[in-house]
C-alpha cells in the first residue's frame, strides 16, 4: 500500500495522544472517587455502574479517528482485476504421440473434450483463439467470440507428425499481437525492397500484458523448429503468461503406430519453464478427469490486470462508520456524546 499524501499519516500521532489522554482522565476519575469517606456510599450512589461499556464508545471514536486520517493520506494499492477485454489462446500439440491411449478414448480427443468444456463456459465478452502445433504451428481459429467456430476448429484437428513447441509459442504470439506491425515471428531485411524489419517491441515486465494469455498442452519433447526456451523470452518480453499443461509421463509411454513402436516422453521440465519464465503455472494431467479439471481452473479468472486503485473512498465509508456506531452507543447508553 501506498499513500499519494504520505505526509497526513502524521496526523496519526494525535491517536495516542488521545489514547493517553483518556486513560488520564479515567484515572483522575478514580482519584476523585476517592476522596469520599466511604466508598460504600459512592457505589450506592451511582448503582452497579456502565462496567466495560463505558469503554466502547471511545475505543469505536478512536478506531474512527484512524480510519479517517489513513483516508485523508490517499492511500492505494495495486489490485488484480478482471480483464473486460481477456484473450485466450487454446494452444495444442497434435503431434502423432497425442494418439496414446493411457487417457481414453485416447490424449487428443480427451484434449479436445476439455477445451470443449473450456470454451463453453467462458464469458461471451472473451475472445479465444485455437493454435495447433507438431512439425510446424497454425493458426486454427483467430481470437473471437464466436463459440461455434472455436469449438468448430477445435474438432477438425488432425493429428501430424513432429513437436514444434517453440513455433507453437511464437504463432500464439502472432494470434495475440494479430494488429499490422505487431507480429514476433522473426524478420529480416529484403535486399530488394529495402523494407525495415520489423520493429523490435519493448520488453515488459514478466506476466504484465494482463489482456491475453496462453494456454499450452503438449505431451512430448519438442523436436522441431525453434528451441521453446529462447523463444520463450519473447513472451515474457511482451509481458503474455504462458499457462502450460504437461500429459503423459516423463517415463515414457510406448506408442504403436504402423508397425512401429515408439517410447514417447513428457518434456515436463521444459514446460515448468516456460511457466516460470512468463509468471504463469505448469498442470500434470495423468488422466482425463485430471486435464478437465486442469481445463475448469484455467478459466479467464487467470486474466488480469493490475490497476493502482485509490482506497480514499473505503476508508472514509470506515470512518464514518465507526464514529456513527460511536454517537449512537454513546447516546443510547449515557445520553451524551464520547
Amino acid at each position: 500500500m501506498t499513500f499519494l499524501w504520505f505526509e497526513m499519516l502524521w496526523a496519526m500521532l494525535a491517536v495516542p495522544a488521545l489514547i493517553i489522554a483518556y486513560i488520564l482522565v479515567q484515572r483522575r476519575r478514580r482519584k476523585y472517587a476517592l476522596r469520599y469517606a466511604s466508598l460504600s456510599l459512592v457505589k450506592e450512589a451511582l448503582g452497579r455502574g456502565p462496567g466495560i461499556r463505558r469503554h466502547i464508545p471511545p475505543v469505536l471514536f478512536l478506531m474512527g479517528m484512524a480510519a479517517m486520517i489513513f483516508a485523508l493520506a490517499r492511500p492505494a494499492a495495486t489490485i488484480m482485476l478482471p480483464s473486460q477485454q481477456a484473450t485466450v489462446i487454446l494452444t495444442l500439440d497434435v503431434s502423432g504421440s497425442m494418439r496414446a491411449e493411457d487417457l481414453k478414448p485416447n490424449r487428443i480427443e480427451a484434449a479436445k473434450s476439455a477445451a470443449r468444456a473450456f470454451v463453453e463456459k467462458q464469458p461471451r465478452n472473451v475472445r479465444i483463439g485455437v493454435v495447433s502445433f507438431s512439425n510446424n504451428a497454425s493458426i486454427v481459429q483467430a481470437p473471437t467470440i464466436d463459440r461455434e467456430a472455436v469449438l468448430a476448429a477445435i474438432n477438425r484437428l488432425a493429428l501430424q507428425r513432429s513437436t514444434a513447441i517453440g513455433s507453437g509459442i511464437l504463432t500464439s504470439l502472432d494470434a495475440i499481437f494479430e494488429e499490422p506491425g505487431a507480429r514476433v515471428t522473426p524478420t529480416s531485411r529484403d535486399p530488394l525492397t529495402l523494407a525495415e524489419p520489423t520493429p523490435v517491441p519493448t520488453p515488459m515486465p514478466r506476466g504484465s500484458y494482463a489482456p491475453a494469455i496462453v494456454i499450452l498442452l503438449s505431451d512430448g519433447q519438442s523436436n522441431a523448429g525453434p528451441p521453446p526456451l529462447q523463444v520463450v523470452k519473447q513472451a515474457a518480453n511482451r509481458g503474455v503468461r504462458v499457462y502450460t499443461v504437461g500429459m503423459g509421463s516423463p517415463e515414457g509411454t510406448v506408442l504403436s503406430f504402423e508397425g512401429r513402436s515408439v517410447r514417447v516422453r513428457l518434456d515436463e521440465e521444459t514446460l515448468k519453464r516456460i511457466a516460470e519464465e512468463t509468471d504463469a503455472s505448469y498442470f500434470r494431467a495423468d488422466s482425463e478427469t485430471d486435464l478437465r479439471q486442469i481445463y475448469e481452473n484455467l478459466s479467464t479468472q487467470v486474466v488480469f490486470k493490475a490497476e493502482q486503485t485509490e482506497l480514499t473512498a473505503g476508508f472514509t465509508g470506515l470512518a464514518t462508520v465507526f464514529l456513527l456506531v460511536a454517537g449512537t452507543l454513546s447516546l443510547l447508553w449515557f445520553n451524551r456524546l464520547p
